[in-house]
């Protein structure tokens, strides 16, 4: 993998990452652009014991432009994009209307009992483009581009967890307008958070939790449970195994966990990263498949799952070696021309419905498989 990192018009970092030497990484943004101002801040629910982001900067960002005036396509014919480059593999830029951004501050409190906190929204959030070509999908890629995601996935990871700060890095893509895509060009998300995500908390704590009553990993035991049942495995490979979870969330929802239990990207093996992008694309060609033919390609979220980062001074998070690292997918479509909406229960209580049992999802996905 060869990396090239660059900076655009308003000091924002710009970073290609290629399989082998490739013009026009040198090239410059020509556009007047100023430098970003961003107003985020973060907020503590002292009822939830977690942080929300405040952003109003991102009412102005770019909002389904045509494909002729796609930012995230190259810069091609005389008209400017984000990324200067006539062309391009793999491409990460700072998001240009980031919710978290710059370096970490103390909270301070609004009120004299300390229960109105909020601090500066650090942190940095990145775009990356998986492909040059906009009308493709990340399952239209082929094997090596695939790979070459995950090579720029781990070194974001490795970079973003460095900085100061930063306490969990999250890697993921929303495709579909129903998912709330804004920009049809083939690309991903990274968000570097500076505290660790409420989701996450709630694993560390069911982790510690069955710990302390089995003296197992919790992690470890649902694979190895998933695998002995085996009506919800969708995909058995050397190094990897997905499965639909037991109490699925979503309609349709795979897990997607390395054999050999690591806490992040940067700690994967050789032979587990030469074997994922099979897997990986195998798995989006199936969703794409769910629903038949007729319908328009599925609309999903597929995120990973990492570990926390250590704090500041160096020691390790007591949770990180018990973490499993897993990608989980899912779809908001729950059957042809139908979506799945979060309503009452999912967005006012936090109690999901699904409509579709766990057990039949994995059937239908394993009948998808390619040939």
């Amino acid at each position: 993998m060869k990396k090239t990192s660059t900076r655009l018009a308003d000091g924002r970092e710009l970073i290609y990452y290629d399989t082998h030497d490739s013009p026009g990484r040198d090239a410059v943004d020509r556009r007047p652009l100023d430098t970003v101002a961003t107003s985020s801040e973060i907020r503590h629910d002292p009822l939830l014991d977690e942080w929300i982001a405040v952003t109003a900067h991102r009412q102005a960002r770019t909002y389904h432009p045509p494909p002729d005036e796609c930012p995230l396509c190259p810069s091609r014919n005389g008209r400017l994009t984000e990324i200067p480059a006539e062309d391009y593999e793999v491409a990460v830029f700072e998001n240009r209307f980031p919710s978290l951004a710059g370096p970490p501050g103390p909270a301070t409190a609004e009120d004299a009992g300390g229960l109105f906190l909020r601090a500066p929204g650090a942190g940095r959030c990145e775009v990356v483009c998986f492909t040059s070509d906009h009308d493709a999908s990340f399952a239209d890629l082929d094997e090596d581009r695939a790979a070459l995601v995950l090579a720029a996935w781990t070194d974001r990871t490795a970079e973003l967890s460095a900085l100061p700060g930063v306490r969990q890095v999250f890697c993921f893509e929303n495709r579909g307008r129903e998912i709330g895509v804004t920009l049809g060009h083939p690309h991903g998300q990274i968000y570097a958070y500076p505290f660790v995500t409420p989701r996450t908390e709630r694993m560390l704590r069911s982790v510690a939790a069955h710990q302390k009553r089995t003296g197992g990993n919790l992690f470890d035991d649902i694979v190895a449970a998933e695998r002995a049942d085996g009506r919800r495995v969708v995909l058995d490979a050397e190094h990897w195994i997905a499965f639909v979870p037991h109490a699925a969330h979503w309609p349709y929802e795979v897990h997607l966990y390395p054999r050999r239990r690591v806490p992040d990207l940067t700690a994967l093996d050789d032979a587990a990263r030469a074997e994922f992008p099979a897997v990986y694309l195998e798995l989006l060609r199936r969703f794409d498949r769910i629903f038949g033919p007729d319908e328009p390609p599925t609309p999903y979220i597929a995120g990973w799952h990492q570990a926390p980062t250590g704090p500041e001074d160096g020691k390790d998070w007591a949770g990180r070696a018990d973490f499993a690292l897993h990608l989980e997918l899912f779809t908001i479509r729950r059957t042809s021309g139908k979506l799945k909406y979060l309503a009452g229960s999912e967005s006012g209580m936090g109690v999901f419905v699904n409509d579709v049992p766990p057990e039949a999802a994995a059937e239908r996905l394993r009948e998808v498989a390619s040939k």
